[in-house]
Formats: structure tokens, C-alpha cells, sequence
């Protein structure tokens, strides 16, 4: 008998979850298939995911079609951090003479050598993975490294997965945008219905941007929201800010929505819309966070002693994917590999020395940035 078991956070679950499981099913000759949301993820402790009857019903849901699949709420029940090691115990002893399989996509099969207890993992159920958006010829690369390290294989699931994230459904669906192509119908109505995800006018503020500019406001935050978690920063806070981080960056000077704005002396006009961007989202949007509209009001320049999801806003602003200039990929490197501090100070030395050498005004904040963050890395 074969069994196979997904785990996940499933927040949401996405079409490419389905395909797998299909793939999985069909690949590895299951007799079942358990799709199993996790109550708490050990690398998401500090993130905050939809309640559990959500979790389970959106993969109730998505997963209903999906042959000889079952949802079990086995983790869910169990509470605390959901370990696999301690999923795999509870299967094997439900079927004690089956193969158990423990489904992963490329990217979890690299981050298992950290995970907890892997070596018991093993003992008890073969790993079966599924390529992500992999380039030819990875199987022999990761086989070698997997059998060096652990002195046995893992499974390969015929089905070449596209690169979706729950994160990018999350953050779209925060924007207002339509999700159904990535989780289907359904899940996309249990979603709207439910109100999940949803972050209040972010639809109305993004409508204010040129489409280009809007849709550079949505890759800032999923950029955000990719990284929130590692920093102990709220997606929730860093979606929305990025989100709103624009929202007045295209109207003219007349526009109603800038009625009673006042900006501070001496702004160059390069940075004005940080203020007037803060001005909109409170009075206009109902954002009231302060962390939030800080993180708004000096997106572009900068300041002394910056939160953590300041600098996160002011970084994923000039980073997200669509960004290509002289040196980006350097601070992409830097940021990922060094964190936040590290990044913000040479992002802003950048800057300085850019404006220097084109003539640019340079805000005061700007420096002050960054010779603050010189200070305290000194």
C-alpha cells in the first residue's frame, strides 16, 4: 500500500497544490493521498495564518476533485509546532506496513537537511519531489547532494510546477485583484466571501496610480510580503503599506485628495509624494497604524532610526522585481544574504553618491539615514 502525505500551510491552497497532489497520485501510485494543514509551521512561528477552519476548508475545496485525496486535520488537532517528524510517526502507525511518501517541491527539499529530525524523517517515509520551475538537469544534481548527505534517494514526481506562492494569492487578493486562474473558482468565492486577505480601499487607493505604477505598487508588496516574516515584521503591516505607499504619486496638484495637505518645508519634488502618499492613506483610506504611515512617509528619503518595516517598504521599493538599474542585483544580494541594516546602508549610500554625481538635490533626511546607520554599524 502507498501513502502520500502534503503537508503545508495551505494559506491559501493553490492550483499548483492540486496539480501536484494529481501528479503525486497518479506518479508515486497511491493509494491515498493526505493533504495536511499545518496548525504551526516551524519555519512560520511568528506569522500570523488564516484561522484553522478556513485553512481546512479552502483545502476541503480546492483539493474535492482531486482523486483518492483526503484532508486531514490531524496537525490541526495535535496543536503546538507541527513537525513532520512527528506527522510521519503518527502515519506510520496507522500504517504500519505501507510506504509512506512526504511530498515536497524543490525548493522544501533543499531547506531539509534544517529541518527537525530528518534523519528519522527518512526512517519513516521516502521523500517523492516535485520540480518548481527547475532547469533542466537538476534531478542529477540534487540526487548526488541528497544521498551524499543522507545515503538514500528520494521519489520524483512527474510534474514540473509552475512558481506560485500563497504569499503572491494573499497579496493580490489584499490588492483587490481577481485570483481565480491561481486557485481556482471556488477558493477564489470562499476567499472574497470570507474577507480574507482583504486589507480595506487598498483597491480604491491603487485605482488612484497609472497602471504601471499600480502594478509596481502590487510587486512592492509581494517583495514585502516575501520577506516580513524573516525580519519578525507582520505581512499584514508591511502588504499594506506597500500597497499604499504610491497612492498619490499620480494625482495632479489640484486633485481633491490633497485638500488641507501640507508638506514639510524644502521637500524636492522627487520626494513630495511620500508625505502626500501618508496625507491620502489616513485621511482618505482609514489607515490609522503609525508604524504603517511612517513606513508610507518616508519611503523615498529615508530617515534616522527607521522600523524595521520602514526599512523593509523603503527596500522592497527599490528592489522589487520589475526595478533594473546599475547595481541592483549587488544590493538584491546584499539584502538577502545580510538582512535589513546592512542593505538600507548601502541602498542610501547609492543613492547619495548617484545624486552627487547627477546633481540631483539631496534631501537632508537622506543623509541623515544614512549617516545614522554608519553610526550604529560602526
Amino acid at each position: 500500500m502507498n501513502i502520500g502525505i502534503f503537508g503545508g500551510s495551505f494559506d491559501p491552497p493553490h492550483l499548483e497544490h492540486v496539480r501536484l497532489a494529481a501528479a503525486a497520485v497518479e506518479s508515486l501510485n497511491l493509494d491515498k493521498l493526505f493533504v495536511v494543514p499545518a496548525h504551526t509551521p516551524p519555519h512560520k512561528k511568528d506569522k500570523v495564518l488564516s484561522s484553522d477552519e478556513d485553512r481546512l476548508e479552502m483545502c476541503r475545496i480546492a483539493f474535492n476533485d482531486c482523486p483518492r485525496t483526503e484532508v486531514s486535520d490531524c496537525e490541526i488537532r495535535q496543536g503546538g509546532t507541527s513537525y513532520t517528524y512527528l506527522t510521519c510517526r503518527r502515519f506510520r502507525e496507522l500504517y504500519p506496513s505501507a510506504k509512506l511518501f512526504w511530498l515536497v517541491g524543490t525548493d522544501m527539499l533543499r531547506d531539509f537537511p534544517s529541518w527537525r529530525n530528518p534523519e528519522e524523517i527518512l526512517s519513516l517515509a521516502a521523500l517523492a519531489v516535485c520540480a518548481r520551475a527547475e532547469k533542466p538537469g537538476w534531478t542529477e544534481k540534487e540526487l548526488k547532494d541528497f544521498t551524499a548527505r543522507f545515503k538514500t534517494d528520494f521519489a520524483i514526481i512527474r510534474y514540473d510546477g509552475k512558481d506560485v506562492s500563497s504569499t503572491e494569492v494573499r497579496v493580490l487578493a489584499a490588492a483587490g485583484e481577481d485570483v481565480i486562474s491561481l486557485v481556482g473558482a471556488k477558493t477564489a468565492e470562499y476567499i472574497r466571501k470570507n474577507r480574507l486577505y482583504e486589507i480595506p480601499h487598498a483597491r480604491e487607493a491603487l485605482l488612484l496610480e497609472k497602471p504601471s505604477r499600480r502594478a509596481h505598487s502590487i510587486r512592492v508588496a509581494l517583495f514585502a510580503a516575501e520577506y516580513a516574516a524573516k525580519f519578525g515584521i507582520s505581512e499584514k503591516q508591511a502588504v499594506t503599506a506597500a500597497l499604499f505607499h504610491d497612492c498619490a504619486k499620480n494625482l495632479p496638484p489640484d486633485s481633491p485628495y490633497l485638500r488641507g495637505f501640507r508638506p514639510p518645508k524644502g521637500v524636492p519634488e522627487p520626494v513630495l509624494h511620500q508625505y502626500s502618499g501618508a496625507y491620502v492613506a489616513e485621511k482618505f483610506f482609514e489607515v490609522t497604524d503609525g508604524e504603517v504611515l511612517d513606513a508610507i512617509r518616508y519611503h523615498t528619503s529615508g530617515r534616522a532610526d527607521m522600523t524595521s518595516l520602514g526599512k523593509l517598504v523603503f527596500l522592497s521599493d527599490m528592489l522589487e522585481s520589475g526595478r533594473q538599474f546599475d547595481g541592483v542585483e549587488k544590493l538584491r544580494k546584499i539584502f538577502r544574504e545580510e538582512g535589513l541594516d546592512p542593505c538600507m546602508r548601502q541602498a542610501l549610500k547609492d543613492t547619495l553618491s548617484y545624486l552627487e554625481k547627477s546633481g540631483g538635490e539631496i534631501y537632508p533626511l537622506t543623509r541623515e539615514a544614512y549617516e545614522f546607520l554608519k553610526r550604529e554599524q560602526a
